[in-house]
């Protein structure tokens, strides 16, 4: 039996260990099924999230024109701080940047390699944190609008790293530190217009499972357009990365808007 279609990140059920699925247009697939066990992804092509199009994917699963246009690539996106929906000023498309800017944020610290502070939807809490590979996450502080995330962020950047070690999450090399206790260390760090929203909670620590029988030693990354067929054992999925018993690590949100056949 295979499976074909365009690549979109892996959708995951919050579970012990998370699960995964391969969303497709006409099927899916429990990816945690295919563990310890050989299988092909051969690159197919290209198909645009945004535009449907055949066209080469540029970034984010976007072709260049969309990137360069959709409102869901605007540069607020990557960069909270230069949000601003709360002024009714728009980047690209007002509509849109309101319904995504003006709603609970939730500012946080994980554990994914070191310990870093991230910006996400409350209504994605713990998708991001399972996306990024985190096996441990805690809330900082929820607020109403993406703006007072970024800046929060923005405020913390320079105490803690704001990216992911994405080696040292594959190998599992991870800083051991006790994230409510640093949280509690954070609190006058904070921009006064977030002071009112930290938070006191005491047993919201989200600890995270993944389903891996073996951490590599090294890790090499698949990339389709170099390789564009691959064959190999699944030994685990952690983060939005497919890691084979030979050390190569595939990362599906790279590879969004490419057409592959998975067999």
């Amino acid at each position: 039996m295979f499976y074909e279609g365009v690549l979109t990140k892996m959708q995951t059920e919050f579970a012990n260990p998370i699960q995964y699925y391969l969303v497709f247009e006409n099927s899916f697939l429990n990816v945690n099924q295919l563990i310890g066990k050989e299988f092909e992804i051969a690159f197919q092509g290209y198909q645009c999230l945004e535009c449907g199009k055949k066209k080469k994917i540029f970034r984010q699963g976007f072709c260049y024109d969309c990137f360069m246009k959709s409102a869901s690539a605007g540069d607020w996106i990557m960069k909270p701080e230069l949000s601003t929906a709360h002024l009714d000023i728009e980047d690209r498309d007002l509509e849109y940047e309101k319904r995504v800017q003006l709603q609970p944020h939730i500012v946080y610290l994980a554990l994914s390699s070191e310990v870093k502070v991230g910006v996400t939807r409350k209504t994605q809490v713990p998708t991001r944190w399972i996306d990024q590979g985190a096996v441990q996450a805690v809330p900082i502080v929820e607020v109403p609008n993406r703006y007072l995330a970024g800046i929060t962020e923005v405020a913390l950047k320079s105490h803690y790293a704001d990216k992911t070690n994405w080696k040292k999450m594959l190998k599992n090399d991870v800083s051991h530190l006790d994230l409510l206790q640093e949280r509690l260390k954070l609190e006058h760090l904070l921009p006064p217009e977030v002071s009112e929203y930290f938070y006191t909670t005491k047993d919201d620590l989200y600890k995270l499972e993944y389903p891996v029988l073996e951490y590599p030693e090294k890790v090499n990354s698949l990339n389709l357009d170099k390789t564009p067929a691959f064959s190999g054992k699944l030994m685990g999925i952690k983060g939005q990365y497919l890691i084979f018993a030979d050390g190569t690590v595939f990362n599906i949100r790279t590879f969004e808007g490419y057409v592959v056949k998975i067999a």
